[in-house]
Order: structure tokens, then sequence, then C-alpha cells
């Protein structure tokens, strides 16, 4: 499977089949959960007969659920274990064990929002502009959200990098290339998706995807994980 950079922290779960194996742009691992930061370039998980969960986190609730700011885990995949300990081996136990796929989503969600409601928050101000920036889909002017928040561009930058992970200019490229991608999966053209989500032209859009993807549109269009994002 491979998970193409989103504006989401990726957990995934293993249910007990065994680790599987991670590739990355600096190597190999094997790893029995994964935890992957925002913007992460080539990320393949691969194993035989492994049933998982996976989990896309909006940065801003990864704060409070992981326990740590996704600004520790940029450019960076480590084992959920690293984080929870002891008690990442007894989720996945859970998780095996339920009966039914509803009943494994079910802990899931419960086990999240029990998490975030006692985890460490982001300041208002910093969700105020990541929301903002995903309901615009990439498109707000960074001094217009410094403005709306009262804050100096200097202490916007600076506060939202520490508690998102990446500066609010990069996470406004990575939302805007999260919706051209879904289109261009959709079977869209080209030109037409670059003009409508932003891009000067398409070879802006061309450039954006390689730089965060390594691939060409047309490569990454491709992936059948794009086409079930909405379904999951």
């Amino acid at each position: 499977m491979r998970v193409i950079p989103h504006p989401a922290v990726t957990l995934v779960l293993e249910l007990g089949g065994g680790p599987f194996l991670v590739d990355t742009d600096t190597g190999r691992q094997q790893l029995p959960s994964l935890v992957a930061g925002l913007q992460y370039g080539s990320l393949h998980i691969r194993g035989a007969n492994i049933d998982c969960v996976e989990v896309r986190l909006s940065p801003v609730a990864a704060y409070a659920v992981l326990g740590t700011s996704p600004a520790e885990l940029e450019h960076m995949v480590v084992s959920l274990d690293d984080l929870w300990g002891r008690g990442a081996p007894r989720i996945r136990e859970q998780l095996s064990e339920a009966g039914s796929w509803q009943e494994r989503f079910a802990l899931t969600d419960a086990l999240l929002a029990c998490r975030r409601e006692t985890g460490p928050s982001v300041d208002p101000q910093v969700a105020c502009c990541w929301n903002r920036i995903v309901g615009s889909r990439g498109r707000v002017r960074i001094d217009e959200l410094a403005a709306e928040v009262g804050w100096s561009r200097k202490r916007l930058w600076s506060r939202f990098r520490a508690q998102i992970g990446v500066p609010p200019k990069r996470a406004a490229k990575l939302v805007r290339l999260d919706h051209a991608v879904h289109r261009l999966a959709a079977g869209e053209d080209a030109a037409r998706v670059a003009a409508d989500s932003g891009y000067v032209d398409q070879s802006h859009l061309h450039r954006d995807v390689l730089e965060f993807t390594g691939d060409t549109p047309a490569a990454v269009a491709r992936e059948p994980g794009l086409v079930m994002d909405d379904i999951a």
C-alpha cells in the first residue's frame, strides 16, 4: 500500500498477524504499528495476510491523540509503541479480538476520542488557522490568517510550525495538493484541475506533485488509495 502525502498524520494499527515492512526514503523498517508525520515523500507499507486499521488524524487532533506535537514527526515514520509504550500492544490485542470490523472501528473511535479529550491541545488561534486553510482548500493568504487571529506573521509561523508540524504556507500547499490529486484520480483533466485549484498553470501543478510525491501527476492519479479515500 502506497501512502500519498496528505494533510493528516497517518496512524496504522496491525491486528496481530505480525509486523509489516515500511519502506521510506531513508530505508526499510519492520514495525508492529506506525505513525507517519505530515508530507512524507515516499511511504510503502508491505506485508502478506495482514489486517490493519488505518486512521488519518488532523494534525490538530493528532497533537492530543498522540501526546506529542506533529512537528516531532516531520519526515519521520515511528512505531506507535515508541509514543504510547505498553498501551500500543494492548490496543492491537483488543482490536484483534473484536468480533467484526464495525466493532474494531467503534473501539478505535472510542480510543481516539478519549485520548483527544485528555491530551494536550493546540492554541485556538492555530486550530482556527488550520481550519481556514482546509476550508479554503489551501487558497488563503498567510498574512490574512495572521490578521484574523491578531498575531504577527512571525508568531503565527512559529506557533503553527511547532504545533501542526509544518509552516502555514507549507500546510496550504499540502492541502491544495491533496484536493488536486483526488480530482486527478477521479479522471478530471489536469489543466482544469490546475486552474480550479489555484495553480498558475499545469506545469505549476506538476512541480508541486513531483515535490511532494517524487512522481508525476499521471502516475499519482493511478494510485488506488486515492479512489478509496472518500469511501473510507
